[in-house]
């Protein structure tokens, strides 16, 4: 098969695209675990471990929200939370997005914590949520204010002007919408045949105080009853690509996008909880790869895969021993971050053959990086033979491979290195030499992935 990349730069890939979610809850201190004598708060400028997690990793936006932002018996962040927080995103290096509770909340709460948080912290924050999911009809059942789209914008209103009142230059963002309806099997939540994303978008484009519109997307929706062969059939599909991110895409976030607004995946796994030997396991590695190039390429500002304790869709974990353990989905976190700083530019695929593979290519100042994802994975899955067509101007290339088993959660590796539970990795690329003229070629095993790194 033959790849051929487009000359010319298209959408630029923002600096903090790589992102991880965490509830809420996570953010207050855990009364069973003491750490200097004081109960232990996970985010803490102190936590060199996580540090190292989201330095190497290439992670540079944490949002913070979830349904435990919306949870009655949770108690919100106070100062001495937000401290903790905040310091730990200095020392990390990463924007955050920080939810305030909506449903059933009193809007005299937040904006205390939202100055208290743009006086002390801005350079840290990214933006305000406001409230989580509330799409679902359990959140309108549950609170007597919110029956459909218009009665929670009007509540939703009320909380962002009490912030803006209290913090004048605060960016806020919404609706963190839980429905990815048309996607198959997804609830549809639309309103009067819109999706409340687009009606936000198209409500609040012109208040001048949104930073950007946030979708939540658990692809292939519920876990429950699903085997791991199954899961990894969906997301290893081609379908994935054609057809449920293209419908989300173009129902929800295309009209977003035409509002003059940034679109962001603040929650977003391949299931909801996740399947155990999938959504841990290699495939979680090439998914989440291929997803952040999909979605970069269609204009996403960002994706926080979301992580709560403890599933087997998240990133990061504790173990039994409390210790911090990656998820193979680091892997694919990784890769994305090795290939993905620049314009992105558009592939032509030759694919006489009809194998199972996705390209991608994206354009800096100095370097083109070509990554390209076999996803054959069964009995009769097929390696390829891939021609690049970089363009004339690059004269040098490099390679790395990312290998692994589908349904394994070891044995996995990216230039021919492992990923450290701390996110350290010292794999290397190897010289690739060009074929005849401007043509490399490279044989891409099924179920791996590869980026080719091309200089002038």
């Amino acid at each position: 098969m033959t790849l051929t990349v487009s000359n010319s730069n298209g959408i630029a890939i923002p600096g903090d695209f790589i992102g991880l979610s965490f509830e809420t809850s996570i953010v207050l201190p855990n009364p069973n675990k003491i750490a200097h004598g004081k109960p232990f708060y996970l985010f803490n400028s102190k936590n060199r471990s996580l540090i190292a997690i989201f330095k190497n990793l290439g992670i540079k936006n944490l949002r913070v929200g979830g349904g435990t932002v919306d949870a009655p018996h949770r108690r919100a962040p106070g100062p001495a939370d937000v401290d903790q927080l905040f310091d730990f995103a200095n020392a990390a290096g990463i924007k955050l997005i920080f939810s305030f509770r909506l449903l059933n909340g009193n809007p005299a709460s937040a904006p205390p914590i939202a100055a208290y948080i743009c006086r002390r912290y801005q350079p840290q924050l990214d933006c305000f949520a406001i409230g989580n999911e509330p799409d679902w009809r359990s959140y309108h059942r549950s609170d007597p204010r919110i029956t459909n789209y218009p009665s929670w914008l009007a509540d939703w209103r009320t909380f962002a002007a009490a912030i803006r009142a209290a913090a004048p230059n605060a960016r806020i963002a919404g609706p963190d919408t839980g429905s990815d309806f048309p996607v198959s099997r997804a609830a549809d939540t639309d309103y009067q045949g819109k999706s409340w994303t687009q009606r936000f978008a198209d409500d609040e484009k012109n208040s001048g105080i949104i930073a950007a519109v946030l979708q939540h997307d658990y692809v292939g929706q519920l876990a429950n009853g699903v085997s791991a062969t199954a899961a990894i059939d969906a997301m290893l599909s081609q379908e994935w690509d054609t057809v449920e991110y293209p419908a989300l895409y173009n129902h929800v976030l295309a009209p977003a996008a035409s509002d003059g607004l940034p679109f962001r995946m603040t929650e977003s796994n391949d299931r909801v909880g996740g399947v155990d030997g999938a959504s841990n396991a290699f495939a979680a590695a090439l998914w989440a790869l291929d997803y952040m190039h999909w979605w970069a390429a269609h204009g996403c500002a960002g994706v926080d895969f979301h992580n709560n304790e403890w599933l087997k869709t998240d990133t990061v974990f504790l173990d039994t021993n409390g210790d911090y353990r990656l998820n193979p989905k680091a892997y694919g976190i990784k890769a994305f971050d090795l290939g993905s700083h620049g314009n992105v530019a558009a592939v032509a695929i030759s694919n006489p053959k009809g194998i199972n593979l996705t390209a991608y290519a994206v354009r800096s100042a100095t370097d083109l990086f070509v990554t390209v994802i076999n996803k054959e994975h069964d009995a009769r899955a097929r390696y390829a033979n891939v021609t690049i067509l970089p363009g004339a101007e690059w004269k040098g290339a490099e390679i790395l491979f990312m290998t692994g088993q589908p349904g394994k959660k070891k044995g996995i590796t990216l230039g021919n290195a492992a990923i450290g539970n701390d996110g350290s990795w010292n794999g290397s690329w190897k010289l690739l030499k060009p074929r005849a003229g401007s043509k490399w070629t490279t044989r891409l095993p099924a179920s791996s992935a590869a980026i080719i790194r091309f200089s002038s």
